[in-house]
């Protein structure tokens, strides 16, 4: 197939090995534009998203804003910014930032809101503040759910930063761009493919880190499996008696 061959060209291309065009470069360039936008969105969302959750005020508007916001165009939004702001980092960035806050407020809020009202209540009998509560109880309680909602955060976010090249910035997106520009179809599906496997990268870390970030008594542990059912898991079969063995139930013969 051509696809194979065009890879094979553009990972063989030296001009991809080292050098300002290198694929670990690229790669880098990617992460720091991603890396940005998820930590400025994280100061933001995140601290709102927990207050609101665990006031319990404002929770239909923040997630009806939310999904409004997951539906702005992000081509169209970088172009917004490079008329308002010029060229420059600032015109991805404002963007990547949109797009990353609005997985994040939510999960945050809806995190810290499904905290069992018994453990809060018992947080605050025993003497502690509601910060101390909600950092102390609430937020170890809601790890997964936010783990969960930076993973969605991060993945569209490295998925979209290829937007970054068309206002002339770098990173993965200028091995697209530039291979669509000039029909350079193996450097456009070679820099496809660094894209999809950085965004699944991605999410198997987050996938891991949720996973140990679960209580103890929800992770899965090992499991019986049989093999007449295929590896599903049963119970051992009860064992049967015979009612003759039974001493209680022997008959003296005369």
């Amino acid at each position: 197939m051509n696809w194979l061959g065009w890879l094979h060209d553009f990972f063989a291309d030296p001009a991809h090995r080292s050098g300002p065009d290198s694929v670990v470069h690229r790669v880098l360039e990617h992460l720091a534009f991603s890396a940005e936008a998820l930590g400025l969105a994280a100061l933001v969302a995140l601290p709102l998203g927990l207050l609101i959750g665990y006031s319990g005020r404002g929770l239909f508007v923040v997630t009806a804003l939310a999904g409004v916001a997951r539906a702005l165009p992000t081509l169209g939004l970088v172009t917004l910014a490079v008329l308002l702001a010029g060229v420059g980092d600032a015109a991805v960035l404002l963007p990547l930032t949109a797009l990353a806050a609005p997985p994040m407020l939510v999960a945050a809020a809806e995190g810290v809101r499904g905290t069992d009202p018994d453990v809060r209540d018992a947080a605050r009998g025993i003497g502690l503040t509601h910060p101390q509560t909600l950092l102390r109880v609430c937020v170890p309680a809601a790890a997964p759910t936010l783990l969960a909602g930076v993973r969605t955060a991060s993945v569209q976010v490295i998925a979209t930063a290829t937007v970054a090249a068309y206002v002339g910035l770098g990173g993965l997106g200028r091995y697209v761009i530039d291979g669509l520009a000039t029909r350079n179809y193996p450097t456009t599906v070679g820099g496809a493919l660094l894209v999809v496997l950085l965004a699944v990268a991605v999410q198997l870390l987050f996938a891991l880190l949720i996973r140990l970030a679960a209580p103890p008594g929800a992770r899965p542990g090992p499991r019986t499996r049989s093999r007449r059912t295929g590896g599903a898991p049963t119970d051992p079969a009860p064992v049967k008696t015979d009612p003759a063995d039974s001493p209680a139930l022997v008959k003296e013969t005369p």
